[in-house]
């Protein structure tokens, strides 16, 4: 877990973004146990209630789930939930205000998927 903390964003929301990152890169796999809250707090020097607090937002969205007295483990289907919340939160992002610009613009939906596959051959991406 790599983690250089932003000033846009909450520690605890950047914490649990980055363990979300771990799963999708199976660095933390279904089943098995994550970094605990005081692993993460020491290591991240952080407040242990920061870091639960990152952890409980995982818990509340059924990513990781605890264990009592052994800690908290991974979901089964997991990395599908993360992903797919993701996606849903890009096409909210991203994809919507495009298509709202690109409108205003009169830019069709082809010109759009050219300058995508452009910017993607180019290395834009």
């Amino acid at each position: 877990m790599l983690l250089k903390f932003k000033d846009d964003k909450a520690v605890y929301i950047q914490l649990a973004e980055s363990i979300e990152d771990d799963i999708l890169r199976e660095i933390f796999n279904e089943g098995e146990k994550i970094i605990s809250t005081t692993e993460i707090s020491v290591k991240l020097k952080i407040n242990p209630a920061t870091a639960l607090k990152g952890i409980n937002i995982l818990v509340d969205e059924g990513i990781v789930y605890k264990k009592r007295g052994l800690g908290m483990f991974v979901v089964k289907g997991a990395k599908e939930k993360i992903m797919l919340k993701r996606k849903n939160g890009f096409f909210d992002s991203f994809i919507v205000p495009v298509l709202g610009e690109a409108e205003k613009l009169e830019i069709s939906e082809d010109e759009i998927v050219k300058m995508i596959k452009g910017a993607k051959a180019n290395g834009r991406n």
